[in-house]
């Protein structure tokens, strides 16, 4: 029994224990709680305080701006008020300018209306003095005024014509005067700008050698190695005392560029022998053509032209190794439009057909060795057949009076083509003679039967002839000589002796596999 009243005291204990710490508990909520409501009365309080004062510090802010505001207000009306008292004073002084102004135009009005009056007067009595003064002439002179009027009429006729025919004279000569200067000045500012020095008086090209050595190797065994590159290229290899050099003589600029390039690459290499050799040369000949592509499509390009038919661009590339008197052609082409653009400029005309003119005027002396007829004349062919303009092939055609100049742009290029031409130093006419000599000599080596190839070296003093071995046998060979020598005699001038060196070659080649 006794446990269970322990136990029971324990749980009351226990219970009355508990009660205990929950009434303390509740006190010390309800403590907290009066704080916590203090607390957030206090910061409501200054949340107040700070809202209320920030309220008015806006209210203050908002009020001097106003005030600014209305300051800046009243400034900027005052300024406009006194700008429109200033206006307002201006047209009143304006006014009263244009009142005294209009009284006085109204006084000088009034006078001017009195003078008419008095000036129709005057004209009455003039005319009556005039009247009275006719009738008088008219019986003195026995002429009646129509008759009087006529005889004036002629005298002043007379006068008239004489006075129009000194001014005429008198302006005539003043313009030609005139025009003279203008065009002298036009030209010489052409000139000024484009002159250029492009004369090629060279028909030799030198060859550097790395050492004298050099020049046995390119002679070769008993000499074939230098006849096969004189016969592959028809040019004259000259190898003389000059140290570390050797000359190469041609009148032809692109055969002498052909076996100048070759005989550098062979020099370079060192494999010298007749087959390498023709290898090269074909190889550079080859290389030369495209190279002439290039020059011409770099021309158009410099003169902003590329809009130039592909085979007009390839012959203004063979241009440059053509020369006339001495002179190199598409240099002188280049001179020619530049001069005809700047005259057309100033003359106002298209400066466009001009330069492109002047550039083309010359093209039919890419192929005029190989066409009959004057070079003016193919050319226009040439550039009909390429799609050129009337205008152009126009410019080209009569570029050397072939055909009459229609177009101020024709004659503008005429007078290019002749300032170019005749400048001093442009030209000169003993080295066009001389290729002119040289090639008729082959042209007439050329035309005998089996002739393949035909090349005047030794500036002329010998003509070496290459024959088809097919046609021509050894002993036609020495006849062929004969023939062409005797025929040289008879229809050539020359000075001294011209040596004719007939080649016949007789190949055979096969592989063995």
């Amino acid at each position: 029994m006794l446990p269970w009243i322990i136990a029971g005291i324990v749980v009351v204990l226990a219970i009355a224990g508990s009660m205990a710490a929950i009434a303390s508990a509740k006190r010390n909520f309800e403590a907290q709680k009066v704080d916590t409501d203090k607390e957030a009365q206090r910061v409501r309080e200054e949340t107040r305080r700070e809202a209320e004062s920030k309220a008015k510090e806006i209210t203050l802010e908002a009020k001097d701006k106003a005030y600014q505001i209305m300051q800046n207000a009243e400034k900027e009306a005052r300024k406009k008020q006194s700008e429109l008292d200033k206006l307002q004073h201006r047209l009143n002084t304006k006014e009263e300018a244009l009142d005294k102004k209009t009284a006085q135009v109204e006084s000088k009005e009034q006078e001017l209306n009195d003078k008419d009056k008095a000036v129709a007067e005057r004209e009455k009595e003039i005319t009556t003095v005039l009247d009275q003064q006719k009738a008088k002439l008219q019986q003195i002179s026995e002429l009646s005024v129509e008759e009087a009027r006529q005889m004036l009429l002629n005298n002043l006729e007379k006068e008239l014509k004489k006075e129009y025919a000194t001014m005429v004279k008198e302006y005539g000569d003043r313009a030609k005067t005139e025009s003279k200067r203008r065009a002298q000045q036009i030209v010489s500012l052409a000139i000024q700008r484009c002159a250029v020095d492009h004369v090629a008086e060279s028909t030799v090209s030198v060859v550097s050698l790395s050492s004298d050595e050099m020049k046995g190797r390119i002679i070769g065994r008993e000499g074939r190695n230098i006849r096969a590159f004189e016969n592959l290229t028809g040019v004259d290899l000259v190898v003389d005392d000059t140290p570390e050099a050797v000359v190469i003589s041609a009148f032809d600029p692109i055969r002498r560029e052909i076996a100048r390039q070759s005989l550098e690459k062979l020099v370079s290499d060192g494999r010298i022998h007749p087959a390498r050799i023709e290898e090269i040369v074909e190889k550079t000949r080859a290389e030369l053509e495209a190279n002439i592509i290039e020059e011409g499509e770099k021309v158009t390009y410099e003169m902003k032209m590329t809009d130039l038919h592909p085979e007009i661009v390839k012959l203004l590339g063979r241009l440059k190794y053509r020369t006339s008197y001495g002179q190199n052609v598409l240099q002188h082409s280049i001179e020619v439009a530049n001069l005809a653009a700047s005259m057309a400029a100033d003359l106002d005309v298209s400066v466009n057909l001009a330069k492109r003119g002047g550039l083309l005027h010359d093209i039919g002396k890419a192929v005029d060795f190989e066409v009959e007829g004057p070079h003016a004349l193919i050319g226009g062919d040439l550039a009909k057949r390429y799609r050129e303009s009337k205008g152009i092939c126009h410019i080209i055609n009569s570029h050397h009076n072939d055909q009459e100049p229609l177009t101020i742009e024709a004659v503008l290029v005429q007078v290019a083509d002749a300032v170019s031409g005749s400048r001093p130093g442009a030209r000169r006419e003993d080295l066009e003679s001389y290729i002119k000599r040289l090639t008729r000599l082959e042209d007439l080596a050329v035309d005998f039967p089996g002739v393949d190839k035909a090349f005047a070296i030794q500036a002329g003093r010998e003509l070496r002839i290459v024959v088809k071995p097919d046609s021509v046998d050894d002993d036609e060979a020495i006849i062929l000589a004969r023939e062409v020598a005797r025929k040289i005699e008879s229809d050539l001038s020359y000075p001294g002796q011209i040596k004719v060196h007939v080649v016949r070659e007789t190949r055979a080649v096969e592989y063995a596999k």
